[in-house]
């Protein structure tokens, strides 16, 4: 049953109270927003250095240009190219993955600080006190603000030196996705009781406009698709910064942010404390939960669900669009060697496979990180101390959730690989090779929570910093010691010729180990008071 709103102080007002809950919110985000920044900014600033060294005159970057404006699965993946500078070139390699980044950062601030909160029962206390109606909410919002403030100038700053006007039209492009997304994950909060949930559905929000933005570029090369203007990940890109900047597309993004933070805050005035305005589903009959792993599975399937009918449209899109990587001008020695750089030393069609695997297998660490991460949730929620007061140790408990954090990730890549259509055998084993380099992070992720609860959340910083090796290792040909630091570097680049298959073993027992060491510290330490 839900909890009802408690009555705040006479006199106090539905705002009262925002800037404190603000600076609160501040405060506990300190090391989190700084580190997507870091993130991010690193991101962008990496890029015109490593791109002027792929293609050092204007010349070249003009039929780089040309060539991958013509080629639709590049398209997809990166968006279109609007110009042939080396800021616009900046933009069309990292603008995608960068305001997905942001996006991400919003929606995950905007839950952690309204439906996190409410699941905690901190939020009902700060009801009885001087708080209005609707400070939590804005204070969160305000808090998004913030961090997508910073965002639009770390990235201005990064791409300065190329152009003042393009670089903060950039800069802007991102903290405007960033503010669109948050007032989703604001929506999102107010249908849902439970913050999994509320953060998946944010989550679906953009992965289907990641899907519509790469529908729209591949179809078009100008961006002009009615799909590409679908997603707001089109919007930013159509901004075109460095290539004939379109400041209105920015009133696009504000009144659909202002759109939907109007209808967070009406829906949060509808509703009980605690409770959402979707109705939840009644319990499992009784007997089906009658094992640790049951319970996990139960906890655990509603999100690989989701997961995989993810997978499943992105594999189809980019599956039909590999045949366009060997139309990639066939003749251009340097476009070559990117793609090659990005997904191993053959055939194009297979380097671009091989690059999407790649990419379905950072996905897939997500997910599997977001698994393990269940069980740091359900110890500091205080509901995994009555399960272990019966009779279940720690060790089946766990077991559970780490089956599926294993598991899951083995039927998202097999998706991944149908999606394709055909060479389902190669591209089956393309896409399984990822597993141990994601077993690894997920192994990495649960020896932290292990080890010492408070740093379970670095285990998404692992799963950044290997995002960050694989997006831009490549262009900045980075040393091999860099390279090495990503388990993916290790996994054999398939399909493709004579695959190195010892690295994989090596991953596979990393991973055992680190499991085997965070078990035993589990089962010695304490409980989270």
């Amino acid at each position: 049953m839900s909890t009802a709103v408690l009555p705040t102080a006479a006199g106090t007002g539905p705002l009262t109270g925002t800037g404190t809950l603000l600076r609160l919110a501040l405060r506990r985000d300190r090391l989190l927003i700084p580190l997507w920044l870091l993130g991010i900014g690193g991101l962008l600033a990496a890029g015109p250095p490593g791109l002027a060294a792929l293609y050092s005159t204007a010349t070249e970057r003009a039929q780089a240009a040309t060539s991958m404006s013509g080629n639709s699965s590049l398209r997809a993946l990166y968006g279109p190219v609007l110009g042939d500078s080396l800021g616009a070139l900046v933009v069309w390699r990292y603008g995608v993955v960068a305001a997905v980044l942001t996006a991400v950062l919003s929606l995950l601030l905007v839950v952690r600080h309204t439906r996190d909160e409410e699941v905690s029962g901190r939020q009902e206390m700060l009801s009885a006190a001087v708080v209005g109606r609707r400070a939590p909410l804005t204070a969160a919002l305000l808090t998004a603000v913030t961090a997508n403030l910073a965002v639009a100038l770390v990235a201005t700053a990064a791409l300065a030196g190329e152009g003042l006007r393009g670089a903060l039209a950039h800069g802007l492009a991102l903290g405007a996705t960033g503010l669109l997304f948050a007032a989703v994950a604001a929506t999102t909060a107010q249908l849902t009781g439970n913050a999994r949930l509320a953060r998946g559905l944010a989550a679906a929000v953009l992965g289907a406009a990641f899907v519509a933005r790469a529908g729209g570029d591949a179809a078009r090369d100008d961006g002009s698709s009615p799909l590409s203007w679908a997603s707001p990940l089109g919007w930013a890109l159509n901004i075109r910064p460095f290539a004939g900047e379109r400041w209105w597309v920015l009133a696009l993004y504000a009144a659909a942010t202002l759109a939907l933070a109007g209808l967070a805050h009406t829906l949060a005035a509808r509703r009980d404390l605690g409770a959402g305005l979707l109705p939840a589903r009644p319990g499992a009959p009784e007997g089906r939960l009658a094992t640790p792993a049951a319970l996990a599975w139960r906890l655990q399937r509603g999100t690989l669900l989701g997961w995989t009918l993810a997978f499943a449209p992105a594999a189809v899109l980019f599956g039909s669009l590999a045949d366009g990587a060997a139309a990639l001008l066939g003749d251009d020695a340097s476009t070559r060697e990117i793609l090659h750089r990005l997904g191993g030393e053959q055939a194009l069609t297979d380097a671009f496979l091989a690059a999407m695997t790649g990419v379905f297998g950072l996905l897939a660490a997500l997910y599997a990180v977001a698994a393990v991460l269940r069980l740091h949730a359900e110890e500091t929620g205080h509901r995994a101390e009555p399960l272990l007061g019966h009779p279940v140790g720690r060790l089946r408990w766990a077991a559970g959730h780490l089956l599926t954090a294993l598991a899951g990730p083995a039927a998202l890549l097999a998706t991944a690989a149908c999606g394709h259509g055909r060479g389902l055998p190669a591209l089956l084993l393309a896409c399984l090779v990822q597993l141990p380099a994601v077993w690894v992070l997920a192994a990495a992720a649960f020896t932290l929570y292990a080890v010492r609860p408070r740093a379970a959340p670095a285990g998404w910083a692992l799963v950044t910093l290997c995002l960050l090796i694989g997006w831009v290792g490549p262009v900045l040909d980075l040393p091999a010691r860099a390279m090495d630091l990503s388990p993916f570097t290790h996994v054999p680049k398939l399909p493709g010729p004579d695959p190195h298959w010892p690295p994989v073993a090596v991953l596979v027992a990393v991973a055992a180990g680190l499991l085997a060491l965070g078990l035993a510290r589990l089962r010695a330490r304490d409980l989270t008071a």
